[in-house]
């Protein structure tokens, strides 16, 4: 896809990445999450117009995030001593059948889903942030994760990303949307979501006013 015009005319926001037509952070203001995030990025996953996981840490009081392709364990990602099995990961898979009103459950190693009191006990998410097959190249080269719960999404509606992003997966949704639900759900904090989502539909209205602006110089070239 084209960028966005004026993405490479200054500076991109030092807090948030992005370029200075879709900067949204201005107003963001951090929240105290109960349920900590850990967001591991594949170092491929390059789209600083639409990524989402450097926005998502900026509401967050408790949240990292980490570049790269494996970790030893989770401490050592977190630069923490830390107990796996408090820990969660967004696993990549689904589970059918689902009520709609689960948007959240937790799976065992078959995919059979546990008791909703599994995840009272849970103190962070492990995030996986890239396309779908970096996601899954995270997952493979960090055995690890295979010691922290595996949780799924049910999400009771699609990505807002809509056409701009191709998910192989209904429930596939951007890194910030998915970390919202879980640490919304799993902390009982629903402010969280709201506003993660909130800077997010700022960011894709954003991205979307950039492209008109985009069609039109071109269209006002043609008939130039």
């Amino acid at each position: 896809m084209d960028a966005p015009p004026h993405a490479a005319d200054a500076a991109d926001c030092a807090r948030c990445g992005k370029p200075p037509p879709l900067c949204v952070c201005g107003d963001i203001e951090r929240i105290a999450n109960r349920v900590a995030l850990l967001i591991l990025q594949h170092p491929q996953e390059q789209d600083r117009e639409l990524g989402t996981a450097r926005l998502a840490l900026l509401h967050l009081n408790h949240a990292t995030l980490r570049v790269g392709l494996s970790w030893p364990s989770l401490a050592k990602a977190l630069g923490r001593p830390i107990d796996p099995k408090r820990w969660a990961v967004l696993y990549l898979g689904s589970v059918s059948g689902l009520p709609r009103e689960i948007e959240i459950t937790a799976i065992d190693a078959k995919g059979k889903p546990l008791p909703k009191s599994v995840l009272d006990g849970i103190e962070g998410v492990v995030a996986l942030d890239g396309s779908w097959s970096q996601a899954k190249t995270l997952w493979w080269r960090n055995p690890w994760v295979l010691k922290c719960r595996r949780i799924v999404l049910n999400p009771a509606r699609r990505s807002r990303y809509g056409r701009l992003r191709r998910e192989p997966r209904r429930e596939g949704l951007s890194t910030l949307e998915a970390a919202a639900i879980a640490l919304a759900r799993i902390g009982a904090q629903p402010q969280i979501e709201t506003a993660l989502v909130q800077s997010f539909e700022k960011l894709i209205a954003a991205y979307r006013d950039t492209r008109v602006q985009v069609d039109e110089t071109k269209a006002g070239s043609r008939r130039n």
